[in-house]
């Protein structure tokens, strides 16, 4: 572990610090212009379509991607009026919070659902200033 500590510097963390402080307000700056852009093109050519202008070298393109699913109440609704429910999905899983319910009543033992639990970890840095801003 000491190895490790050794391989970091004060001005590495301030260095990822500014960095990360840096990419926050380029995120930002880039959200305001897109909303520009999006505004631009929905006074241009409306919001659903697409639209291309060229200004000083560079080319702005905004693509509309459409995506249609089905309204899940209404549908499975209207399905099972017309005696279609071959066209229904039913989806078995397991209620989280009704096994964790039924493992603090004690109607089931962690041991029975031993090699069903699956454990993630995801590792995430946080680099933050303790002096005052």
């Amino acid at each position: 572990m000491k190895n490790d500590q050794s391989l970091l510097t004060g001005e590495m963390l301030i260095r990822y610090y500014q960095l990360n402080k840096q990419k926050k307000e380029i995120e930002l700056e880039m959200n305001e212009l897109k909303d520009v852009f999006q505004s631009y093109f929905n006074n241009l050519v409306g919001s659903t379509n697409k639209g291309e202008i060229t200004i000083s070298g560079y080319k702005l393109q905004r693509q509309i991607r459409k995506i249609e699913k089905y309204n899940e109440e209404v549908t499975m609704k209207r399905l099972e009026e017309l005696q279609m429910s071959e066209l229904i999905q039913v989806v078995k899983k397991p209620d989280d919070v009704k096994i964790k319910a039924a493992l603090n009543l004690g109607l089931l033992s962690p041991n029975q659902l031993e090699g069903c639990l699956i454990t993630t970890c995801s590792p995430a840095i946080s680099v933050k200033s303790l002096t005052p801003r």
